[in-house]
């Protein structure tokens, strides 16, 4: 139990606190309550006090313990006050929250909490602890002090006809007297709660406690007007480019205006929410250029410097009420920024000479101003209209200006400069997509012709546009271009460009000089000829019936100087680049020549079933005849050689060889046979064995021993008869030829 004495001194406290209540702003609303068990206990002064906001409060209690806990000394080692009973209670100086506002203050068992500029999150219910040295010596004092931290207000009680009657007040008990009140923002007056003013348009008053004038009540104003009015100076206006303009509205309230801005909706940055508003005045990236001035109290002016293209929008005024909020739905003022720009109305050509009219046009036309002109950057002239006629040249570049506001000029006009064009640069190949590309520096833009050279040797139309296409470019579309760049002020042409295009050789074409009857010892010449690009390289064929031909020659003529019977056929050219290759047609090449001699040899053996005969040249694979007979026409050196006759049936096979070679003098020519084992007959002609036996005695009287033998022919049995033979042979059914 507290003793009586402790009582006495707490009930004194309470007074001397509640007399102080008018300079510290703590109300006490109960009376002083103990708690305690076993002797331990705290009693608070009052468990619910009422604060104003920013004011100071002051908790107070005093608490008891046992001198002794469970047969020990029992002494005090912390006291300190929490807004959490249960757990761990937390000491309010250690929060950060209320880090340099909290103080507790204790003496002779009397602990007081005190609380400085007061926050409306301070409202909470606060516990007094005490921890002794003994184990489980912590006690809480129940049911702690109830803070509720509340706001000034200003209330109109009353209205009179030019008059009105304020109060300031608060939830919290608050004393009559030693309040400040002020007036829209100043003029600081003292007095009582109440208040008497009169009306005056868009007046604002506030209070607050004396001691205490940081923690001002909102404002409320006392005004005659039943509504809310806002009023667009203009509805659009035209600025040019560089200059400055002033923006204003009017604007009304029966309640006090909290809050007032300029927004433009078209000039919302990105990330920006829609549904806010952006205040200009803290936009940083307009930041110098935009001010915002009350010159008088319900009117705002906005002010825009040094005007971009970018600021052409509508601008919209903005304000707050406590209950009221102006639609931003509603029309305000359009600024329309005056771009200049230079129009060509029409060109005129007098012996060399250009004649232009120009205007100097604008998005909107500012009254009252004069137009100025420059050429080549140089001012020319000032006009009092928006038109200019006058002489240019193709090289001149002309703007213009409003007077005073020539640093911002329109962009300059000119003709076309000499047009760039460009190719590809990789090799152009037949069937790829080639693009050409002209381009020119002018305003107005440019528009652009294209032009190829002639057989003529003269530029003449091919297509528009400022890129010639070829989709799947042709050796035909080689050649040299050219573009025209031209708008109203003149034109001007690029220089010419070529345009190599590859492709693969054509199908060749083949020529034969002479073109006549061709003889055996003339010369003739093949040519063959493609077009292809890179050039072609040439390879001469002759046709022998096999599909892998040798080649006879490479070059784009093949020379056959001496021409021989044997060249007689089909012959071919195969035209070849990097980019591919391809054949001709097959010329034939029929070599007109004198009867030849022939000669004729048979082959004969004795076989019963009768013997198949197959003809054989030293050296070659395959057969060269078959048959008992074997015809060489046109016997030459080429023929030299050894032969071999096969003679075979079911039984067996029997094989005859001998070497056959021609020798040629001035005027004669003689055969030479080696003897065989098989017997052949040689057919010779009459006047061919003339020779060879004319040849024969020559060289007999030249030699002893010629080498090879030379056989005489009539000393041969089986050739006594050569006209018995030339019957036998003609009853021979197979019969093989050489030519």
């Amino acid at each position: 139990m507290v003793p009586p004495s402790l009582l006495t001194e707490m009930r004194g406290a309470a007074m001397s606190l509640t007399a102080a209540a008018s300079g510290l702003v703590v109300f006490l609303l109960s009376v002083s309550v103990v708690q305690g068990q076993d002797e331990w206990g705290v009693a608070y002064t009052s468990t619910e006090v009422c604060a104003v906001k920013g004011s100071t409060v002051e908790i107070r209690c005093s608490y008891t313990y046992p001198s002794t806990w469970n047969g020990s000394v029992n002494t005090v080692e912390k006291t300190f006050w929490s807004k959490q009973k249960d757990g761990e209670p937390v000491d309010l100086t250690t929060v950060s929250e209320y880090a340099g506002r909290v103080e507790n203050l204790c003496e002779n068992n009397i602990c007081t909490l005190r609380i400085r500029n007061l926050r409306e999150s301070d409202s909470a219910v606060y516990w007094f602890r005490l921890e002794t040295n003994r184990a489980g010596g912590k006690y809480s004092g129940s049911p702690g002090v109830t803070l509720s931290v509340k706001d000034l207000s200003v209330q109109v009680e009353r209205k009179y006809s030019n008059s009105a009657n304020l109060k300031c007040q608060s939830s919290c008990d608050l004393p009559d007297n030693d309040y400040v009140w002020y007036k829209n923002g100043g003029n600081a007056l003292s007095g009582t709660s109440s208040l008497q003013v009169d009306f005056n348009y868009l007046d604002s008053y506030s209070c607050a406690l004396k001691g205490y004038e940081d923690s001002l009540s909102p404002s409320v104003c006392v005004t005659g007007r039943d509504s809310n009015t806002l009023t667009y100076t203009e509805g659009s206006i035209c600025a040019p480019k560089g200059s400055s303009v002033d923006i204003s509205c009017t604007y009304s309230s029966n309640e006090c205006i909290t809050s007032k801005f300029w927004f433009s909706p078209e000039r919302r940055h990105q990330g920006q929410n829609p549904s806010q508003p952006e205040d200009l005045s803290k936009n940083s990236q307009d930041a110098g250029r935009v001010q915002i001035t009350d010159t008088e109290r319900g009117r705002s002016t906005l002010r825009i410097s040094d005007l971009r293209d970018s600021d052409s929008a509508q601008y919209l005024f903005k304000f707050k009420t406590p209950s009221f909020e102006w639609r931003s739905d509603l029309p305000g003022t359009t600024l329309t920024v005056t771009a200049l720009q230079v129009q060509v109305i029409r060109t005129t050509y007098r012996q060399y000479n250009t004649y232009a009219e120009l205007k100097c046009h604008s998005s909107c036309s500012p009254a009252g101003v004069s137009y100025v002109w420059f050429k080549n950057g140089e001012k020319f002239t000032t006009t009092s209209i928006s038109s200019y006629k006058g002489r240019i040249q193709l090289t001149d570049t002309i703007s213009c200006a409003l007077e005073g506001h020539e640093a911002f000029s329109s962009p300059i006009v000119y003709a076309p400069r000499i047009p760039f064009l460009s190719k590809p640069s990789a090799e152009i190949k037949e069937g790829s997509s080639v693009t050409l590309t002209c381009s020119s520096d002018a305003n107005p833009a440019a528009t652009y012709t294209w032009y190829k050279r002639n057989q003529n040797a003269h530029f003449s139309y091919f297509n528009e546009g400022p890129r010639l296409v070829f989709r799947s470019i042709q050796s035909s579309d080689s050649g040299q271009y050219l573009c025209k760049a031209e708008n109203k002020l003149g034109s001007s042409t690029s220089e010419n460009i070529s345009i190599y295009v590859k492709y693969a050789p054509k199908p060749p074409s083949v020529s034969v000089r002479p073109s006549a009857e061709i003889e055996e010892g003339s010369s003739v010449t093949l040519t063959c000829s493609s077009d292809a690009n890179p050039a072609a390289n040439y390879t001469w064929y002759k046709e022998n019936g096999n599909r892998n031909v040798p080649p006879l020659s490479e070059g784009p003529r093949l020379v056959l100087s001496s021409i021989q019977s044997s060249d007689s056929g089909q012959y071919y050219c195969r035209a070849e680049n990097k980019l591919g290759s391809i054949r001709s047609e097959s010329i034939s090449i029929d070599v007109k020549y004198s009867p030849k001699l022939p000669v004729t040899l048979t082959c004969g053996s004795d076989a019963n079933p009768a013997a198949n005969y197959t003809w054989y040249k030293e050296d070659e694979d395959s057969p060269k005849a078959s048959g008992q007979i074997f015809n060489i026409i046109g016997f030459r050196a080429e023929h030299n050689g050894s032969y071999s006759c096969g003679a075979q049936n079911e039984l067996g096979r029997s094989n005859s060889t001998f070497h056959l070679s021609v020798g040629t003098g001035s005027s004669t020519m003689t055969v030479n046979i080696i003897r065989t084992t098989l017997g052949v007959l040689i057919l010779i002609p009459v006047f061919l064995l003339s020779l060879w036996m004319r040849k024969k005695k020559a060289l007999r009287s030249t030699t002893e021993a010629p080498e090879p033998e030379d056989i005489e022919l009539d000393s041969v049995p089986e050739y006594e008869n050569d006209s018995d033979t030339a019957a036998q042979t003609e009853d021979t059914e197979e019969q093989g030829d050489m030519v």
